[in-house]
């Protein structure tokens, strides 16, 4: 009998949801774009109802390819946009608001007032985490603190929360399972890294009460079954979870300390395995979890760094400034130019992730002359997307005291071979792109299939993961200075 991994991989702009065979191939995939609402100037918001929509009808389109018989389907797994914060009713499965997402920064005043006494030291010592608004802790408390009813709701055992692995699990086991794993768990704020348990401090710090919260569970096991999913028959083992990150670097083969991997994205995301080593950087980045295969399984731990607009700059480009039509034109377009011109964009448009963690620091366009064009804007745009990436490596290098090995790249803009080459130029570093760019279904698609034992090994999976192609450097030392001089004078405008 074939056998097959279903994967459901719940990003910030859609879902998609895909079929990976025994042998790693990814046979199709299908995507379902939802509204992204924008209430006030800096909040981010998505109504649950559509994410579980797009869900659905990913899998009704997926099996109506009819590549396998839904009995071949032998596990699910999960991967999501990870801090994104919702709660629901316990008794029907409805959402009581929207689901604050992970861009949004409506608590920044609520983090800046924790740091201001004094919390911040011991947050990081817990978590891994700086006390920012792009973590679900403070996202919790405020929807627990501005959803109507709740406080009655809570009384009457009805109220669940959690980040949209949670949900998702809820809705595909018909309620029966209210859990999330500790990839997850780790990005809110509340676990503590070294017990992976939920820290009765941290809860207290944010009003998040425990009795609301998923159990924590390893990220390759099997947690749940299906039960009442349209499209998909009861029974199918949900078997691999973890947040969107640490699914591509799993997806990446990233399974060695020092091994590493860039996931761009809506936003971008450099994380390196760091082993068993729970390391807590020293120069603004974060500590996270990267998975835990089994019950009894260590953690393998990881250092992060984010830029949160990445693939969302070239989206504003396209929907905001209408420069281009299509997300793709972006390549071209920025190819139209030998350079940027002296042109310098700073897409701080939902503030600034790491290393600088400014959320209140928004986009600059700056060194625009008579002489620049569309094509130095959307050039700019790319170097940008790049000179993020440079700046988060270096804090990464400083922490870990060498240089890091080649990075791999993953991600929808991973195909823009322009890009690719000016950030391997940018950072001076050799890139390695997989022939499967989609390594947040392969991340999922491989723990899902360790947690059923379709695959028995982390080396078997590493045996099937395969590269497409290098991006070595071009640009000389000189040059590579001249142009990080240059970004870093617009970041300090930006950060005034």
């Amino acid at each position: 009998m074939a056998e097959f991994v279903l994967a459901i991989d719940q990003g910030t702009t859609g879902s998609t949801v895909a079929l990976m065979d025994s042998a790693g191939k990814l046979r199709a995939s299908v995507n379902h774009e939802f509204p992204q609402l924008y209430p006030q100037p800096g909040w981010v918001e998505h109504r649950p109802a559509d994410i579980w929509d797009s869900v659905v009808k990913g899998i009704r389109a997926l099996m109506r390819k009819r590549l396998c018989k839904a009995a071949d389907i032998v596990a699910i797994g999960i991967t999501n946009q990870r801090e994104t914060a919702l709660l629901w009713d316990k008794s029907n499965g409805e959402a009581l608001n929207n689901a604050v997402v992970w861009q949004c920064r409506r608590t920044t005043g609520f983090c800046e007032q924790l740091k201001s006494q004094g919390h911040e030291k011991a947050v990081r010592r817990k978590t891994g985490l700086l006390l920012d608004p792009y973590f679900s802790a403070s996202k919790f408390r405020w929807l627990l603190a501005n959803t109507a009813g709740v406080g009655r709701l809570h009384k009457a055992g009805r109220v669940a929360a959690g980040t949209i692995d949670s949900y998702l699990i809820w809705r595909l086991t018909a309620g029966e399972r209210h859990v999330t794993d500790v990839s997850n768990a780790s990005r809110t704020s509340l676990m503590n890294l070294k017990t992976l348990r939920w820290d009765r401090q941290l809860l207290d710090l944010f009003k998040v009460p425990r009795d609301i919260l998923p159990a924590i569970v390893p990220s390759s096991t099997v947690l749940g079954h299906t039960r009442n999913v349209p499209g998909l028959p009861d029974g199918i083992p949900i078997a691999g979870v973890a947040g969107d990150q640490q699914a591509a670097l799993f997806g990446q083969a990233c399974f060695s300390p020092a091994d590493a991997k860039c996931t761009f994205g809506t936003g971008s995301f450099i994380v390196m395995n760091t082993g068993a080593e729970l390391l807590l950087s020293r120069s603004g980045l974060l500590t996270t979890v990267a998975w835990q295969l089994g019950d009894n399984a260590k953690p393998v731990y990881a250092l992060e760094g984010g830029a949160f607009v990445c693939g969302a700059a070239v989206q504003w480009l396209r929907d905001g400034l209408q420069l281009i039509k299509r997300a793709a034109d972006v390549e071209a377009l920025a190819g139209s130019v030998a350079d940027h011109g002296g042109v310098e964009f700073v897409p701080a448009l939902t503030g600034l992730g790491a290393p600088h963690w400014a959320p209140e620091a928004r986009g600059t366009l700056s060194g625009l002359t008579r002489g620049s064009e569309r094509g130095h804007i959307a050039r700019a745009t790319l170097d940008a997307m790049a000179l993020q990436n440079a700046d988060i490596l270096r804090a990464m290098e400083a922490d870990i005291g060498k240089r890091m090995k080649p990075l791999r790249v993953d991600g929808g803009a991973a195909a823009n071979n322009l890009l690719m080459q000016i950030q391997a130029d940018v950072l001076g570093r050799k890139l390695i792109r997989p022939q499967v760019i989609e390594t947040t279904v392969a991340g999922a698609c491989y723990l899902a299939g360790l947690g059923v034992g379709l695959w028995k090994t982390p080396a078997e999976i590493k045996r099937i993961w395969q590269a497409e192609r290098d991006f070595t450097v071009q640009m000389s030392t000189v040059a590579r200075r001249k142009r990080l001089a240059s970004w870093e004078a617009a970041l300090q405008r930006t950060l005034l």
